[in-house]
């Protein structure tokens, strides 16, 4: 069974990151989400509640298994798991060199687990938790760039606070 790990802090899970998910579940038999705490990001959803989103939205996906992501590097997740690929996704050129970085890190860590970049549809390439936040927090429609689930969730969660 080929499995790959796609880590990140999904704050909140948005659908440029669900169509990497799917892009992964053509190319793997299973897809592991590991949502990072993150907390030097000061997220807005608790790891608890992003975990609880994304596995709403992917509790009928067979290929797909939604997991907390400990303190650890993400080779050894990957490891943990079985995964012999690291999912990333590239939005634009300047995410390139960061993830460029941490694809070759992660290589001298672990030459054995390959990461794979994949990009997502153009309608989505500019897509990121951050703006949806701000635009979220504005009171902009959102509709276009998350699913209805991390909608409602957002729009309550700005609202009590």
């Amino acid at each position: 069974m080929k499995v790959a790990i796609y880590p990140g802090s999904f704050d909140p899970i948005t659908l440029g990151h669900m169509d990497i998910i799917d892009r992964a579940c053509y190319l793997f038999d299973k897809v592991i989400v590991a949502i990072a705490k993150s907390e030097s990001k000061n997220p807005l959803f608790s790891l608890e509640e992003r975990i609880k989103l994304t596995e709403t939205i992917y509790k009928d996906h067979p290929k797909v298994e939604v997991v907390g992501f400990p303190r650890k590097l993400t080779v050894d997740l990957a490891r943990d798991y079985g995964a012999s690929a690291i999912v990333r996704g590239l939005r634009a050129v300047a995410d390139f060199e960061y993830e460029f970085q941490l694809a070759t890190m992660n290589r001298a860590l672990a030459p054995d687990i390959e990461s794979i970049f994949l990009t997502p549809k153009e309608s989505l390439i500019y897509v990121s938790s951050s703006l949806i936040k701000e635009i979220a927090d504005l009171k902009g429609n959102i509709s276009n760039f998350v699913h209805p689930v991390v909608e409602s969730a957002l729009v309550a969660k700005l609202d009590n606070s």
